[in-house]
């Protein structure tokens, strides 16, 4: 990377994530005042004047040896090995803690640059407040406040000057997100984050049997087969009665605005489980969102034959109003059918934006006429004249012709599957809108009936002819 990497890292509640946003300028770390929020690592990309740097939000490390934690610590720890410079937060108000100085003596085996920073020094006397930190012995602490920016950016330029130049002068913006981003949905605990992890071969994100490990959605760039990807793991939805926490909230808002940002979505199921009410519904909001759709179906290996022929029923029967989205049996935790993922993942990017032209539309468009009338409206034929393409992922068809906005929705659909067929948009919804044809003549003001009679009519008809004849000069 072209860019220095700086790692945020502290006990929990400690400000990192309204650090990060503050330094990323963004809101993609979720803030609140609750202990033990962010779990996985999340990278953003900031600037402070001509220097662009990258910012590594991470979980807080409390030292418990049990549940979540030490898969949080083995995040942490990544994190440490990867950056160029680290920012150790501390809480000014609380002052310095037993835990403080366990991460201290846990952060120099990493032999890195280490920043110490007092946070939460707003309205305080900055010299006592960072007085009490001299004892962890990683130099002259400094005093910040993130969530109102005191001294944030003089820490950051003292980090950045610090630091050597990096070899690649060449300026230039690294993507966030590269390549095809597929962001992967579903229910708590059905395997998300041991999907992205098998997809990438690392453990990337937590992956933890207990439901809500995940609550952000967190981007995973990687390159397979030189082709890049970015992988987005979000937090589990439930239904809306078990939300409970407040914070577990703004877990699903992210969830959504991740499915808004993606080219593809994969809707991953519990085949243990089966089909359930919820997972109809996340299928409901994947549709509407208009991104590419493969549905998965994890924990295959686990279930019997009658539970696979019972799964397989339900998915045929209660999933028609989706056939167009491929469906694979997989096994996350034993990567049973994951490779077949990416070629389907491939298709469906491939046919969200594909662009055929106004001629095949129109080619398209009049077979399927032909073969399958338009109803009768009012006594009078619906006619389609043309149509364009009005947009990609999701494709948008715009049809142009007469009464075409009084078409029944057996119709729509009836075209749908004939431009899906033709143009093979296979796993990406198909968008039909009309315009209806307008009337040349309207707004014309009539020109109003004759009154004269017959007779002056004939005689104004004359005087009208004699005026266009030419009077002839006689030669003498």
């Amino acid at each position: 990377m072209s860019k220095p990497v700086i790692a945020l890292v502290g006990r929990p509640n400690v400000g990192k994530s309204t650090l990060f946003n503050r330094l990323t300028r963004s809101r993609d770390a979720i803030v609140a005042d609750y202990p033990g929020l962010t779990r996985d690592r999340q990278y953003g990309t900031g600037r402070l004047g001509n220097s662009p740097y990258i910012v590594v939000d991470t979980g807080g490390l409390s030292g418990e040896i049990e549940g979540v934690d030490p898969l949080m610590a083995d995040q942490v720890r990544a994190a440490l090995e990867e950056a160029d410079a680290v920012l150790f937060l501390v809480d000014g108000r609380q002052g310095i803690v037993p835990a403080d100085e366990v991460i201290a003596n846990y952060i120099r085996q990493f032999d890195k640059p280490v920043y110490v920073l007092v946070n939460k020094a707003e309205g305080c006397d900055h010299s006592m407040v960072a007085s009490d930190f001299f004892q962890l012995g990683l130099g002259e602490p400094l005093a910040i406040s993130s969530a109102h920016g005191d001294n944030v950016a003089v820490a950051i330029e003292h980090v950045l000057s610090a630091l050597p130049a990096k070899q690649d002068e060449e300026e230039f913006e690294l993507d966030e997100h590269p390549g095809v981003r597929v962001a992967v949905i579903g229910r708590p605990n059905v395997g998300k984050s041991t999907l992205i992890n098998r997809m990438i071969g690392e453990e990337r994100v937590v992956a933890f049997d207990m439901p809500g490990t995940t609550r952000d959605s967190i981007f995973v760039p990687f390159e397979r087969n030189g082709k890049p990807y970015t992988l987005i793991d979000t937090a589990g939805v439930r239904r809306r009665k078990n939300i409970k926490e407040k914070i577990e909230k703004f877990s699903i808002i992210k969830a959504m605005e991740a499915m808004a940002d993606s080219h593809v979505v994969i809707l991953l199921i519990d085949g243990s489980e089966g089909l359930t009410d919820q997972d109809l519904t996340l299928l409901g909001l994947a549709i509407e969102s208009g991104r590419g759709l493969v549905i998965a179906v994890n924990k295959w290996d686990n279930l019997s034959s009658d539970q696979k022929e019972w799964v397989k029923n339900e998915l045929s029967f209660r999933l028609q109003f989706a056939d167009y989205a491929k469906q694979h049996l997989i096994s996350a935790l034993h990567g049973t059918g994951v490779g077949d993922l990416f070629k389907t993942i491939d298709a469906v990017h491939l046919a969200a934006f594909k662009r055929v032209s106004t001629s095949d539309l129109n080619r398209v468009l009049e077979q399927a006429v032909l073969d399958h009338q338009p109803p009768l409206i009012g006594g009078r034929r619906v006619k389609l004249r043309y149509a364009h393409l009005g947009g990609l992922n999701p494709p948008r068809v715009i049809v142009h012709g007469t009464q075409v906005d009084k078409l029944p929705a057996a119709y729509t659909k009836y075209l749908v599957n004939v431009f899906r067929k033709a143009f093979k948009w296979v796993g990406t919804p198909v968008t039909v809108e009309y315009k209806v044809a307008a009337n040349p003549f309207e707004g014309r003001k009539s020109k109003p009936p004759s009154r004269l009679s017959g007779r002056q009519e004939k005689s104004e008809m004359k005087a009208k002819l004699k005026k266009k004849k030419k009077p002839t000069k006689r030669r003498s």
